[in-house]
């Protein structure tokens, strides 16, 4: 995971692809129903 997260933040991974759904921070329930009903896969939550 350690690794990963090097990749990630160094710009050599993009993880953009895993995420189906984007919610912002307030709409974070929304992001776990659509996960839960699977409308989703992973979801982003943005500030």
């Amino acid at each position: 995971m350690d690794e990963l997260m090097e990749d990630v933040l160094g710009g050599t991974l993009d993880p953009s692809p895993i995420f189906t759904k984007t919610v912002e921070l307030d709409d974070v329930a929304e992001g776990y129903r659509a996960m839960d009903e699977r409308d989703a896969i992973k979801v982003l939550v943005e500030p």
